[in-house]
């Protein structure tokens, strides 16, 4: 949606052999240089890197394993993640936030309530893959109730995604959400997991606006009155990627930072995912939101390698 900018792109004078060549020099010996390793990784794209793991493999060995035994920490974990496809990255966390015991809804709301209708796809294909899994049948058993309806039917990848806009569909989706919620006893949650998971980004701002002129609330507030838990996350992250998706990973990236400890995984998972799509709109927005730079802010939450390589995808 709009004029999204990423922070890494391919890098034109890229040549494999010399950069496998670099890092083995990184790793061997006494000691490992993690800021040659920086240098490379955070500023080749997805599909370089691709090639340099697979160009690393066929010359030397396998750079993830190499990579493991050299480094630590979230330095590793960040580096590892950059040495998959950003799909691939995507479906491991997906299944990492459903292994074991309880499962962790965020990182859920997070990946399906903001992909595409072809990433829905990709993911779907990618997690029975790299699992040998199917991706809807997990979610079912990880998941209950309305928030297991909301995510199974954004698993479909129904939704619209032209740009038109209908203003009698807006004015009638509005009437729906209020009546299934404001303007009724009890909350209908399938008639707003419908309406936020089927119709396009413009349509539902046109919807949010008709739902204020109607009810004097803001779709937000309603939503928060009249939900609760993992189900009201879950469309708060849709309207709030209607309205903009990289202010809504802004924020998450803010929430990650803030009050005790850093969540680090969520800082990881944005800023690889995103690096070669909005990453750049989302630090502008980030900016504009929270009166900080991005850079600033990871700065002072992070340290060390894992810091100096957060800011080398910035750029």
């Amino acid at each position: 949606m709009g004029n999204c900018q990423p922070t890494i792109v391919p890098y034109e004078d890229f040549d494999v052999v010399a950069d496998i060549k670099a890092i083995r020099k990184a790793c061997k010996g006494l000691g490992t240089d993690e800021q040659a390793i920086i240098d490379i990784l955070a500023n080749r794209c997805a599909a370089q890197r691709m090639e340099i793991k697979q160009a690393y493999f066929e010359k030397y060995d396998d750079l993830v394993e190499v990579l493991k035994s050299e480094l630590s920490g979230n330095f590793e974990n960040a580096i590892i993640a950059m040495l998959d496809p950003p799909h691939v990255f995507a479906v491991k966390e997906l299944r990492k936030a459903m292994k074991g015991a309880g499962t962790d809804e965020d990182v859920l709301v997070e990946i399906l309530c903001t992909a595409s209708n072809a990433e829905i796809a990709t993911y779907k294909d990618t997690y029975t893959y790299v699992h040998d899994r199917d991706l809807e049948a997990d979610i079912e058993g990880d998941t209950s109730g309305d928030v297991r309806r909301l995510l199974t039917l954004l698993l479909e990848g129904n939704r619209d995604e032209s740009y038109e806009v209908d203003e009698a569909l807006a004015e009638q989706d509005a009437v729906s959400l209020f009546e299934a919620g404001e303007g009724c006893f009890g909350t209908d949650e399938s008639t707003f997991s419908f309406i936020l998971a089927t119709r396009n980004y413009l349509q539902l701002q046109a919807t949010f606006k008709a739902y204020e002129a109607i009810s004097g609330t803001e779709i937000l507030d309603a939503i928060d009155k009249e939900t609760s838990g993992t189900l009201k996350d879950c469309f708060i992250t849709l309207v709030r990627c209607a309205k903009s998706p990289q202010l809504f990973f802004a924020r998450r990236l803010n929430a990650a930072m803030k009050g005790a400890g850093t969540d680090e995984d969520t800082l990881i998972r944005i800023i690889v995912c995103r690096s070669e799509i909005d990453l750049e709109t989302i630090k502008d927005m980030y900016l504009e939101k929270y009166d900080v730079p991005l850079k600033e802010a990871i700065s002072s939450e992070c340290g060390g390698d894992f810091k100096r390589l957060l800011l080398a995808i910035l750029h």
